[in-house]
């Protein structure tokens, strides 16, 4: 039985290599959200610092393993067959949760789950053991370092406090100091900002850094005998004002006789801190329980008693962790950095919200969003109105965004989300708070700081303005909401993974297969995600010209057309067949299809301000065409919903006369459709004029139709439910028939070969 606890500790060290990779894919983004949403530097460079930030990082967090070892639960009343049972139960209850969330995009906390992991864990074979032993289960509080944990809980919610107001107070601050056009400011308020800034930031690595090394107990005495540890703390007001100065004379020379740009330099070493910070602090959460496994074996093994004999009181005392075992952590860290597809979703998530111009908005707005934001306004007022205008317009002026020449060769994922200045202080803050926190030992969550950093930061600079505000702030308590989530479910599936564990040591086995499944399936998935372009998504038109437009817009109408295709005849086939999975998925299809088109006419205004006033016609020519891919989406949706409504309510199936007649319209439509989508795709617009004279033969078809189904009603007919629906598909139907021919006559009228298409111009 003994060499079950060996393969506990090899599938804990491949626990911890997948843990390293799904949890740096979630959580490392968080200190690459600014320097991507600033494009301040390039990404292959950014990768480099943040690299190297990693890996020193890495090595310096041996003191962080503490919290893994007893931090949570106290391990002197645990014996070592228990103490194995609640670190399999976090490890696999760790991967599975990151997976799920990297899976989503949506970014979640590891430290928030290794928390609640090990409490849950350790709750639930601490009730075992007062259960079997039939003791009072009010005991349970020796079985739980119930300070330090309430410590490292009251730590991460008082994170997000702190992080945001801290975040909205700095950058409001520097804002109305530098304002949007820092770049023109005398070069010393770039100097001072720039001193400050890596000040806070150096500091805190050097903190960090030594108190992490064996140096941080050695004396020397060109500081007066006592040990670098103590002289950093006892001389931190010194320290700081010597350094602000030094820092703020070599900005100062940086940028005027180097002409080096001090807000990218910022962001460069604030890269560099947070990604050591990142490293120091979370490391713990990936390898830190499989280390403590490790070292529990091997006090085990060197004891000869049984494994539940031997008490974990072991774990108690400060074991170093070796440096070798860090370093491999830390290139595990770096790789995955580098090569991870699903971080690219989390940024995603972040970037979007904190954005200062107008982008896609993901969430959609909710109770608490709309309470928020009007409370938000209201505070404002009251506030502007104890304030003289002449100071207000002095601030409103520092907050106004300055006006950039318009270039469309660049692409809308290429430029900025937000400036240098917000990116240098959403580095600067999360950077200091973090090493503080590490510095302590506690806990505190990287993805928490630097999400409610960069939320205050945006509030502050009024990027959540009343066009965006519902939607970034429902974004906001979404996540939020998410964080909650990873809590209760952290524990709870830790929880039950060590009862089943507890029950029969088989189901460690089992646990690790389902692991393994849901991990390929998540991987493989993701990666035909990312390595797939969806040929059928609709793309937002950028020309000036009607021929521009035309040419632009001819693969969306392809494509709205196509899917309508396929989107129609399942309608017809799902009520054939009474398929009601076929006709629920073919609802999600056309939602999808009407979302797309909606966001294209959410895109008009954006479309339309690059317009000049010679291609006006452009903009005539698009919103008609908008309008009547709206009204093909609402005739499929309506026909789909009815469809599956009927079948989903068990009414009596259609006739057989009734199925035919619609199979008969579904063939010619598909014909009809088919040639349309031809016509399009390719570019063959002298077409359209076969098209549109088969309208009136299609109408009378389904004119026919309706006669035929009034006799039948007048007759035999004994369903109201389904002549109410047959009538309502044909109709529709025949609206769906005019809309098309609408398009493409516009595109007849409209095309002209002769014409070369105009695109917008870079002022």
């Amino acid at each position: 039985m003994d060499t079950i606890y060996l393969l506990m500790i090899v599938a804990l060290a491949v626990l911890a290599i997948a843990d390293l990779v799904v949890g740096v894919s979630n959580d490392a983004v968080n200190f690459l959200n600014s320097a991507i949403g600033s494009k301040a530097i390039s990404f292959k460079n950014l990768m480099i610092v943040a690299s190297l930030g990693i890996a020193v990082g890495a090595v310096f967090s041996s003191g962080m393993m503490e919290v893994a070892r007893k931090g949570i639960f106290n391990p002197g009343e645990f014996m070592f067959n228990e103490i194995m049972i609640i670190f399999m139960a976090v490890m696999i209850t760790d991967i599975l949760l990151l997976d799920y969330f990297n899976t989503v995009g949506m970014p979640t906390s590891t430290t928030v789950s290794i928390v609640f992991e090990l409490l849950g864990a350790a709750v639930a074979m601490a009730l075992i053991k007062i259960g079997v032993a039939g003791g009072d289960f009010s005991e349970i509080v020796n079985y739980i370092n119930t300070s330090k944990a309430t410590q490292i809980i009251f730590g991460i919610l008082l994170s997000v406090v702190v992080a945001f107001s801290v975040g909205a107070a700095v950058q409001w601050v520097s804002r109305l100091l530098l304002s949007y056009d820092f770049e023109k400011k005398s070069k010393w308020v770039g100097a001072v900002f720039g001193g400050i800034a890596l000040t806070a930031i150096t500091y805190f690595i050097l903190m960090k850094g030594i108190k992490g090394t064996p140096y941080a107990k050695v004396s020397f005495d060109i500081i007066g005998g006592s040990t670098i540890k103590d002289f950093m703390e006892n001389y931190v007001l010194a320290i700081v004002a010597v350094a602000s100065v030094f820092w703020s004379l070599l900005s100062y020379l940086l940028v005027h006789v180097f002409k080096i740009n001090i807000y990218k330099l910022i962001i460069l070493v604030g890269t560099f801190a947070l990604a050591l910070a990142f490293a120091g602090n979370d490391l713990v959460n990936f390898i830190g329980v499989p280390i403590a496994a490790w070292q529990s074996y091997g006090a085990w093994v060197e004891s000869g008693l049984a494994a539940n004999e031997f008490s974990m009181g072991v774990l108690a005392s400060k074991v170093p962790t070796p440096s070798l075992l860090l370093f491999v952590a830390g290139m595990i860290m770096v790789v995955t950095l580098w090569f991870s597809s699903k971080a690219k979703r989390v940024v995603k998530t972040e970037i979007d919200l904190s954005s200062q111009s107008e982008t896609k908005e993901r969430f959609e707005p909710n109770f608490l969003s709309r309470m928020f934001v009007r409370v938000g306004i209201k505070a404002s007022q009251y506030t502007n109105a104890l304030i003289p205008n002449t100071v207000l317009k002095k601030i409103d002026k520092q907050f106004e965004p300055i006006k950039v020449q318009k270039n469309t060769e660049v692409a809308e994922a290429d430029k900025p989300a937000f400036d240098m200045v917000r990116a240098a202080v959403n580095l600067m803050v999360a950077s200091v708070l973090i090493s503080i926190a590490t510095s302590y030992k506690l806990p505190l969550s990287t993805t928490y700081v630097t999400f409610m950093v960069a939320m205050g930061t945006s509030l502050a600079d009024k990027a959540w303005g009343t066009e965006s505000a519902v939607y970034r702030v429902a974004g906001v308590l979404n996540v939020i909401a998410g964080w909650f989530f990873t809590a209760i479910i952290a524990f709870t599936a830790a929880a039950t993974i060590a009862y089943l564990i507890n029950i029969s040591e088989l189901m460690i086995a089992v646990l690790l297969f389902v692991a393994l499944i849901i991990l390929v399936k998540n991987s493989m998935s993701g990666k035909k995600k990312n390595g797939q372009v969806d040929e059928e998504e609709l793309r937002n038109a950028e020309s000036s010209s009607i021929q521009g437009v035309i040419q632009e817009s001819t693969k969306n109408v392809a494509n709205v057309v196509k899917r309508g295709q396929r989107i129609y005849s399942n309608a017809i086939e799902g009520l054939a067949k009474q398929d009601l999975s076929l006709l629920k998925k073919n609802k999600r299809q056309i939602v999808k299809l009407s979302k797309e088109v909606n966001d294209l006419r959410d895109h008009v205004f954006y479309f339309i301000k690059n317009l000049d006033e010679s291609s006006l016609g452009a903009s005539n020519f698009y919103i008609s065409l908008l309008g009547d891919l709206q009204d093909v989406t609402q005739s499929l949706e309506y026909i789909s919903k009815v469809s599956f409504k009927h079948v989903n309510n068990n009414h009596k199936k259609l006739k057989y006369n009734q199925i035919q007649e619609l199979k008969e319209i579904d063939n010619e439509l598909n014909s009809l459709l088919s040639e349309i989508r031809d016509i399009f795709s390719q570019n063959e617009f002298s077409r359209i004029v076969g098209v549109l004279s088969k309208k009136q033969s299609l109408f009378d078809a389904i004119s026919s139709k309706i006669e035929a189904q009034v006799a039948r009603t007048r007759s035999d007919e004994s369903s109201p439910k389904n002549t109410t629906l047959y009538f309502s598909l044909l109709l529709e139907s025949k609206d769906l028939i005019n809309t098309m021919m609408s398009f493409s006559e516009l595109y007849h009228k409209e095309y002209d070969a002769t014409i070369e298409p105009a695109t917008i111009k870079e002022d």
